[in-house]
């Protein structure tokens, strides 16, 4: 397909205008960031001389004598659940489960007789849930990540206002 050489001057012109807008933008998000940067600097000070302190009044003064009086009611119930369960779920528990354990394992005996072979071994785990959170930790991340860069980089027309009107084309 050619083109005339009225179109190849457009779009050379149109190639340019475009480099210079993303050049302008390229400026505008630096200073943006430059801002951003600061404003967190400026919000972290007014934390810690204004929010901080009036935070740590008030939980001194509402929250603290609450946490006192209730404190030796807190910790006798600790050890008291301590207790209960150390002394009566833990073993009640361990002795279901090797019950389960024992009955399996003589159940897989008594097959392994009957079918005349060795027990077999069973087969590696190849991946627990551990590995499975992981991934999807992995990939909610690294989707936020592509949204964050969408959404700095993306073309928003209402966010950009113009000095001066742009001039149309030449023809």
């Amino acid at each position: 397909m050619s083109l005339s050489k009225k179109r190849k001057k457009e779009l050379q012109k149109l190639q340019a205008s475009a480099s210079q807008l993303w050049e302008a933008q390229q400026y505008v998000l630096a200073g943006a960031s430059d801002v951003a940067r600061e404003a967190g600097r400026q919000l972290g000070h007014y934390n810690r001389e204004h929010i901080a302190p009036i935070v740590d009044e008030k939980y001194h003064e509402f929250v603290a004598p609450v946490v006192d009086r209730v404190a030796p009611y807190v910790d006798e119930s600790r050890k008291a659940s301590k207790h209960f369960l150390d002394r009566r779920v833990v073993p009640v528990v361990g002795g279901v489960v090797g019950k389960a354990l024992s009955a399996i394992d003589a159940a897989g005996d008594a097959r392994a007789k009957f079918m005349h072979t060795a027990p077999v071994a069973p087969p590696k785990k190849k991946g627990g849930a551990g590995a499975v959170i992981a991934i999807v930790l992995g990939v909610a991340a690294a989707g936020a990540v592509l949204y964050a860069a969408w959404q700095t980089l993306r073309a928003d027309d209402e966010l950009w206002v113009a000095d001066d009107p742009l001039a149309s084309p030449d023809a």
